[in-house]
């Protein structure tokens, strides 16, 4: 059934709190892996823009028909071999790879989510937020942006340029000064990170999206009816460390890292 209220009002109103967030920053960057700490960052960086988009949309007719009618998300997105008879150079084909190649899975970012044990509200702004978790991965996806370090940031950064939210901005910016401190080459890395943010302010927004008809668009296509260009920054970024024989999908193994 969906939600009939944006906000429960027995929501607590979160404080804004950077010296704690940046406390589990530091926990995030001594073990990539533990992304529950995102979640106790973003219940210490709320953000009014987001507030407001999140009940613009909710409020809209495509909003309502998508709480309606849409499966659960993570329950679609891990059903793999339903996605597989979609089209080969499908959305489905290349998010289902991406899952697979690193060992993801929907169910897992909502496992990890959990972990925080907040109160459960059921109402939209809940369900609003679950859908940006649950489409994280589709802007890997969509953007081209892999899991390395620059590339997770970059992700976070053109998810700042479509929500303005203040944890995505916050992680996005502090991840590039961390890659920046650890790695010194000449690698555009904060020159990929602008560029992701404006590529994101420009694109259709992907949690506004009907996620079942994404899927089975053309990868291509669907790139380009979101307006998503290929990240040349991340890309150069990319060829720079290669080119000092560095990894940047494992920093801790180049022979320059500082």
């Amino acid at each position: 059934m969906a939600p009939t209220q944006f906000t429960d009002p027995k929501r607590k109103k979160l404080r804004f709190r950077p010296f704690k967030a940046m406390g589990h920053f530091r926990k995030l960057v001594a073990n990539k892996e533990d992304t529950e700490q995102v979640f106790h960052i973003a219940e210490c960086l709320p953000s009014k823009v987001f507030f407001d988009q999140a009940k613009a949309f909710c409020a809209s007719d495509k909003g309502r028909a998508l709480m309606e009618n849409e499966r659960y998300l993570p329950a679609l997105l891990d059903d793999h071999e339903t996605l597989l008879k979609l089209p080969a150079n499908s959305v489905a084909h290349a998010y289902v790879a991406f899952m697979r190649r690193e060992g993801l899975t929907a169910a897992g970012l909502v496992e990890e989510s959990e972990r925080v044990r907040r109160p459960q509200y059921g109402d939209q702004m809940e369900w609003y937020g679950h859908r940006l978790r649950d489409t994280h991965d589709l802007v890997h996806v969509l953007t081209g942006f892999g899991r390395d370090a620059l590339g997770e940031q970059c992700a976070l950064a053109f998810s700042y340029g479509q929500d303005r939210g203040w944890t995505a901005f916050f992680l996005a910016w502090a991840g590039a000064a961390e890659i920046w401190r650890r790695v010194k080459v000449d690698a555009p890395v904060f020159k990929a990170v602008g560029e992701a943010q404006r590529m994101g302010k420009a694109a259709q927004r992907i949690v506004e999206q009907d996620i079942r008809a994404l899927l089975a668009e053309p990868l291509d296509a669907a790139r380009k009816r979101l307006n998503i260009p290929a990240p040349t920054q991340y890309q150069i970024a990319h060829q720079r460390y290669r080119a000092r024989g560095i990894d940047p999908y494992n920093f801790l193994a180049a022979p320059q890292a500082a």
